[in-house]
């Protein structure tokens, strides 16, 4: 593909105000993408600015995406490396992916060992992989593709144009709505961690509610979400949930927000929107977390958070006290020598 159709094909009205222009004097023919540090002739990469500046003068890439910077444009062009600039460099290096791989999706077909109840409602053009069980009173949308092995238990609704990888398991009532994408091992809607102290020992406490997924969210490899016992456990639009990343019964997580690997929600924690949550964070029970809050890896959350904080640290603490906790922490055993020779 030469770089000149890229840059039509690139067009898109969520980078308004962009410049898309190329290097009007270079079109190379572009086979692949790679980042700006291992790409080679023919290659299209991209640098977000900062640290990466330097690459430019360096890249073997064809072409390049940059940031609104007319250094750094001039500098491209110098060397002959064609460029299309836009305030958001990652983001179209994400659309141009899109152009040159698609991730595998079988054709529109049932395979002969999945197992589906008769009271099972197929949308159209579904694809049911080998060994699939679906059971009674489910509702599977438009496009919807079950990949090999996965358990759907009775009373599920899967939204049109969703996608569930192979060895997955939805439990009992789940509703997973349109466009989401649920990894191989993920388990939505298993029972939430319950048990009441009686005279006798521990008592199970049934979990009767239900686990909400709405459009777009997409859950991690190996990801567990647990249902209530009343009520839901809900994931707004448009969030992420990386491998690995735990979700209580009852908790309530907004629109757009990203939790990384590991990280782990107790029962009924509430999530605003446009929150994000790094590496191993942990959450206690009950804890409200602002919206456009951020907790940085390994952050133990005790207590609210409110919106628009960056917190660090066990227990979480503001991130700029963090930085100055930890710049002191280095100089603990010269302060001790000191405080012991006073």
């Amino acid at each position: 593909m030469r770089f000149d159709e890229i840059v039509n094909k690139l067009k898109s009205e969520r980078l308004q105000g962009s410049s898309l222009d190329s290097y009007p004097d270079c079109n190379p023919q572009i086979l692949s993408l790679a980042s700006v540090d291992e790409a080679t002739e023919h290659s299209l990469s991209y640098v977000e600015g900062g640290k990466f500046r330097r690459w430019v003068k360096d890249t073997a890439a064809s072409a390049l995406i940059l940031p609104l910077d007319e250094e750094l444009q001039k500098q491209a062009s110098e060397r002959g490396i064609a460029w299309m600039a836009t305030a958001s460099p990652r983001l179209l290096f994400a659309e141009a992916i899109a152009l040159f791989y698609q991730p595998y999706r079988p054709k529109p077909q049932i395979h002969p060992t999945a197992v589906i109840d008769p009271t099972v409602r197929l949308g159209q053009d579904v694809s049911i992989g080998a060994y699939v069980v679906i059971m009674e009173g489910c509702t599977v949308g438009d496009r919807v593709c079950i990949f090999p092995n996965s358990v759907i238990y009775p009373g599920v609704s899967i939204g049109a144009d969703t996608t569930i990888h192979a060895n997955c398991t939805v439990e009992e009532r789940t509703q997973i709505g349109s466009r989401c994408v649920l990894h191989s091992g993920c388990c939505v809607g298993g029972e939430g961690f319950g048990f009441v102290v009686s005279p006798q020992g521990w008592f199970k406490m049934e979990q009767g509610g239900i686990v909400v997924l709405e459009d777009q969210v997409e859950v991690g490899c190996n990801t567990t979400i647990d249902r209530p016992p009343m009520g839901e456990t809900r994931i707004g639009f448009n969030t992420k949930l990386d491998n690995l990343v735990q979700i209580g019964h009852g908790c309530k997580i907004g629109s757009n927000c990203s939790l990384s690997a590991q990280a782990g929600l107790s029962g009924q924690v509430k999530v605003g929107n446009q929150v994000i949550l790094a590496g191993q964070v942990g959450v206690a029970n009950q804890v409200t977390i602002g919206e456009g809050a951020i907790a940085t890896a390994q952050s133990g959350l005790h207590k609210d958070v409110p919106p628009q904080q960056i917190v660090s640290g066990t227990p979480a603490i503001p991130n700029k006290l963090w930085l100055k906790i930890s710049a002191v922490y280095n100089r603990l055993p010269e302060m001790y020598k000191k405080l012991r020779q006073v």
